[in-house]
């Protein structure tokens, strides 16, 4: 299934971050192979997600990451509500993981500014948030990613191996 190891796709995420992605890009973009998407479209996807939609809302990097599993797993048949029900679930796990590894899926929550405001990059800026912590945000949300994706592709395998 992977070309990258999962360790590599995090390393890539934090890689396209480095280069002034945002954190949705990012995590999209590395895992876009697994997607069905080029790079390029992957970075124009992700690209009005970060900062929590410019708003201070859910974690770019979470929304990236859910891009990537929607993607995946995601209903597109109305009569599939086998993959609804798949898409829900790797939804909660991510959200739920996300915010036990970091305290919350919420960006102003993570930087304790306000980034929908001129004021709050300003301090986010001055206090290094997004040079310092949001790589970390990038990691933690590639991290339980990949883990999500292994869980459920061994689930889909063993469903595989019950109905054959």
């Amino acid at each position: 299934m992977e070309t990258m190891s999962w360790e590599e796709r995090k390393e890539k995420a934090l890689e396209y971050f480095a280069c002034k992605f945002h954190c949705s890009q990012s995590v999209l973009a590395a895992y876009a192979d697994l997607c069905g998407l080029t790079e390029e479209q992957a970075l124009k996807l992700g690209a009005c997600f970060g900062s929590g939609m410019r708003k201070g809302n859910v974690c770019g990097a979470c929304t990236g990451a859910l891009m990537v599993l929607g993607a995946m797993y995601g209903q597109s048949d109305r009569e599939d509500l086998e993959s609804r029900m798949r898409a829900n679930r790797v939804n909660d796990a991510m959200m739920e993981g996300f915010a036990a590894a970091n305290g919350t899926c919420i960006c102003n929550d993570l930087l304790g500014v306000d980034v929908s405001t001129e004021e709050g990059v300003a301090e986010a800026r001055s206090r290094k948030l997004f040079t310092e912590y949001c790589p970390k945000m990038v990691a933690s949300a590639a991290e339980i990613l990949s883990k999500i994706i292994r869980e459920t592709e061994a689930e889909i395998k063993k469903e595989t191996k019950v109905t054959e």
